[in-house]
């Protein structure tokens, strides 16, 4: 496993923990108080849990080596992972309507207000920090779990800010009947998020380009090289996982030797990775002459 590997492993484990420790102090905070909203942000939590724990999973199978069955490597399980944890946010929060609803037709007192907005926001601080440093390294290393796992922990801390707004809402007014419709407010929030990161999940797994600036600055390497002489068509390109995928087809003169046809595509190929410096870059190179040359460009020949 490479060193950057195990250093986005390092931080999986501390979501991990970070997940465990936001249970616990999230579930003693509704214990104390009665409060369905802060149930609603404890199964939240509870679902960070499993998210953690599955972009953990991913990660370790996505560090694994390319093999003969899978000669592009295995960051496409990231994907997956995030798929998961839009799934589990769409299962909170369907708990969480569910238990909002009864309490509508059920209300009940609240308990304990002091102690359990402190313990709650207590767990919050400790999700923000993690999610915003979960994000960025996400980000960094062009890891989908690590960054979606980052994006659910923030999910969280929004959803606790509403909870905890609203509960001292209900304590200074004395409105026990928002109790319920906060945790309503907090379902259908965290219900966008979850299509979020499903639709994130299925652009993946269906080799969704790159972003636009990014294919941009690829397009500007290219328009360097053409002339008379050289074109090109054919660019395609994909993420899968931490990996980012570029294929381009050349067409230069039918007199070229096939090594000065050779020592172009390193010097492209070389500029290219300067816009992706771990990016897999595939050029084929074709005859500028050939008419069939300039009808190669569909995917399906």
């Amino acid at each position: 496993m490479s060193t950057s590997r195990r250093h986005l492993l390092r931080y999986a484990w501390l979501s991990l923990g970070t997940a465990v420790v936001t249970i616990a102090l999230k579930l003693l905070a509704w214990k104390l108080t009665g409060s369905v909203g802060l149930l609603s942000d404890a199964l939240e939590s509870l679902v960070n849990l499993a998210a953690a724990a599955a972009a953990l999973g991913a990660l370790l199978i996505s560090a694994l080596p390319p093999d003969d069955e899978h000669a592009f490597g295995h960051d496409k399980i990231e994907f997956f992972s995030s798929g998961f944890e839009g799934a589990l946010i769409l299962g909170a929060a369907s708990a969480i309507l569910w238990a909002a609803i009864s309490r509508i037709s059920n209300p009940a007192e609240i308990q304990q207000f002091g102690a359990g907005l402190a313990i709650s926001t207590l767990a919050s601080i400790l999700n923000l920090i993690v999610g915003r440093l979960l994000i960025a390294k996400g980000r960094a290393a062009h890891s989908p779990a690590l960054e979606a796992d980052g994006h659910h922990l923030m999910t969280d801390v929004w959803t606790s800010t509403g909870v905890l707004l609203g509960m001292l809402l209900v304590w200074v007014t004395g409105w026990t009947w928002l109790d319920p419709f906060i945790a309503l407010g907090v379902a259908l929030f965290i219900i966008r998020m979850g299509f979020q990161l499903v639709r994130n999940s299925v652009h993946g797994l269906l080799d969704r380009a790159l972003a636009p600036e990014t294919l941009q600055a690829l397009k500007a390497v290219l328009k360097r090289y053409e002339s008379d002489q050289v074109h090109f068509h054919a660019l395609r390109t994909r993420a899968s996982g931490s990996r980012q995928f570029v294929a381009v087809h050349v067409l230069v003169p039918d007199e070229w030797t096939v090594r000065k046809g050779h020592d172009l595509l390193e010097q492209i190929e070389s500029d290219l990775r300067s816009v992706l410096p771990a990016g897999q870059i595939f050029t084929h190179l074709e005859p500028l002459n050939d008419p069939a040359s300039w009808d190669d460009e569909t995917l399906d020949r």
